[in-house]
């Protein structure tokens, strides 16, 4: 089959600082929600730079060069780099904790 699928844009709706607002809350809802959206990213954004700093932390300790702390964290060196320059966004907490894991760490998960 060789037909071609359309799949031009036809309309574009430019969002605003609120994705909630976006999809149509009302007001006082959206900014609830943005709040503690924004909370819910800051507190993931310092639980996986703590692990981060455990990480690096190590590999100081251990006079670590990135392609040796590469292959005892299982990954490639450019994903090592990425953790010691603090490159939250590029990790999910559960990739950064079977890192840390790799290489001895211990962690608890404490809820308040």
């Amino acid at each position: 089959m060789t037909d071609k699928i359309d799949v031009a844009s036809r309309h574009i709706t430019r969002g605003t600082d609120n994705i909630f607002a976006d999809l149509g809350f009302d007001e006082t809802e959206a900014a609830l929600l943005l709040k503690e959206s924004d909370e819910e990213i800051r507190q993931l954004t310092a639980m996986k730079r703590a692990v981060m700093v455990e990480i690096s932390t190590w590999m100081t300790e251990n006079n670590m060069k990135q392609v040796q702390a590469a292959k005892a964290l299982h990954v490639t060196r450019p994903r090592v780099s990425d953790v010691v320059n603090f490159k939250t966004e590029k990790f999910t907490l559960d990739a950064l904790l079977g890192m840390a894991g790799n290489i001895g760490k211990k962690f608890h998960l404490v809820l308040e």
